[in-house]
């Protein structure tokens, strides 16, 4: 009872609670600008908490991260463009929901849902860090490979009117993410003798350009003609869940958080992959799937539950065994590092009061991020009501500041100019982005993991035959591209047989 009672009295201090506000808002703001990631608002932190005593350090950078995970949400629901990559699921749904006259009560819901997840993931960690820690330890190459074939075959559920249409997006995604130098051996692919090439397509300058260029382009095209989309904005007003609202997805709720944890648990993961695996996995048990994609509640309840289920997630291998499963743990590992904490097994039985006081730290950037964004909604909203051509502008001169700052190269800046123009016209040949962006997430990870599981087998696929874990996620992307083959001959079938 003594370690609960000093983690409540250090992170109740006013510095501590200062240091969270700054962390949460700070996060907020970099998640929500695209391009500027809660990983990149992170290493900024940082250095800020040299100056710091630890419980106000670790307090800064948890906030921090936790609200740069919530943060993508509000520019992806309100103007179509996710501020990170784990918000890029929920645009579809959340912009369309935006363009119903239903922004606030999208990003209400959003941002509660994201604290349930949160707050989910937070439970597992208390009561299951080590044994999830000892389970994502397990997972070498072969298993991680499958779980991200497990994750391509949502391409199937991503395809929109057509899954060749889908295929076809998610192996441009691939092929796109080839570009650059080889990870393994560094030969040079695909650059066509460009030094720029070299450095390959950044995710995030790709994610920028997809889903950006096309809709600035629409927008102003429509502002030309004279046609543009209209927003009721006198509709506008703060609108919040209710429980009874809530409580109707409550499965969803629940299954998103769980598959967010696990998948965060894993390293070499992320919220990306936690996101799109859980947009897919609703929207199959979903019972009116026709209508995700155009503006359904669930498709953006599941995403963004599991993608910040994914952070407490993450925490488990990084204070179980001191292992970070991706770039932004590793920065809040190195601030441990710094302030004397070394998280892992030790830490557990010789300082429980930090194990505690990080619990409570994290519940509480929770809070403090849906006070924030829960306030803001007010605000947020009335972005609606700039006339759209001028927010197409504005939208544009972000996207250029945010592709410049990713590695502060004019390169990107290009790339992500004709990567919009091209996905501009893929639209007009009705070719989903979405599975482009799957692709360019996924795809280093699946070969990285192929290779170096290859290279362990000396060549032999046997690797993957040998892994019960690996069979069953293989069985699992089996299944989901039987189940949408079987659903699209079904859908085609009941069309030619309707009378005309």
């Amino acid at each position: 009872m003594e370690p609960v009672l000093t983690a409540l009295s250090a992170g109740t201090s006013v510095d501590v609670l200062i240091a969270a506000l700054f962390g949460s808002a700070f996060g907020l703001v970099f998640g929500a600008i695209p391009g500027l990631t809660f990983t990149m608002a992170l290493a900024l932190v940082l250095p800020i908490t040299f100056a710091l005593q630890p419980t106000a350090a670790i307090a800064m950078l948890l906030s921090t991260y936790i609200g740069g995970a919530s943060g993508g949400t509000v520019a992806a629901i309100l103007i179509g463009v996710p501020g990170t990559p784990s918000s890029a699921a929920s645009v579809a749904d959340g912009h369309a929901l935006t363009r119903a006259g239903k922004a606030s009560l999208t990003i209400a819901t959003a941002t509660i849902v994201s604290t349930l997840g949160g707050l989910f993931s937070l439970v597992i960690m208390l009561f299951a860090v080590n044994l999830l820690a000892q389970v994502a330890l397990s997972f070498g190459p072969a298993e991680i490979f499958a779980l991200v074939i497990f994750g391509m075959s949502t391409i199937c559920g991503l395809a929109e009117r057509s899954m060749v249409r889908g295929m076809i997006g998610g192996a441009l995604g691939l092929m796109a993410m080839t570009i650059g130098q080889d990870p393994i051996d560094g030969v040079p692919r695909m650059t066509f003798g460009s030094v720029q090439l070299l450095q390959g397509i950044d995710l995030l300058v790709a994610m920028i350009g997809l889903f950006a260029i096309p809709q600035v382009v629409e927008t102003l095209a429509g502002h030309r003609a004279g046609h543009q989309m209209k927003i009721d904005t006198s509709s506008i007003k703060v609108q919040l869940p209710t429980l009874r609202f809530l409580f109707s997805y409550r499965w969803n709720i629940l299954r998103s958080s769980l598959l967010g944890t696990i998948v965060g648990a894993i390293p070499g993961t992320g919220g990306p992959i936690a996101a799109f695996l859980a947009y897919s996995q609703e929207k199959r048990l979903a019972k009116h799937p026709e209508t995700w994609g155009k503006g359904d509640m669930g498709g953006v309840i599941a995403p963004e539950t599991a993608n910040n289920a994914v952070t407490g997630g993450a925490m488990i291998p990084m204070l179980g065994l001191g292992i970070p499963g991706d770039p932004a743990t590793a920065i809040i590992l190195g601030g441990f590092l710094i302030h004397g904490i070394q998280p892992g097994p030790l830490l557990f039985t010789e300082r429980p009061d930090v194990i505690y006081t990080v619990y409570f730290l994290f519940a509480l950037s929770y809070v403090l991020v849906t006070i924030l964004q829960l306030l803001g909604v007010r605000l947020f909203v009335q972005a609606l009501r700039v006339p759209h051509q001028i927010l197409a502008l504005i939208i544009s001169v972000m996207c250029v500041v945010g592709s410049f700052s990713i590695r502060n190269s004019f390169f990107d800046v290009g790339a992500m100019i004709v990567i919009g123009f091209f996905g501009y016209v893929l639209q007009k040949c009705r070719i989903p982005l979405t599975p482009i962006l799957l692709g360019l997430v996924l795809g280093p990870t699946m070969e990285r993991e192929f290779r170096t599981a290859m290279i362990m087998s000396e060549g032999s696929l046997s690797i993957f035959s040998q892994s019960p874990t690996a069979l069953v996620f293989f069985g699992f992307a089996l299944l989901i591209v039987a189940f949408h083959v079987v659903g699209s001959i079904r859908s085609r079938s009941a069309g030619e047989a309707r009378p005309a």
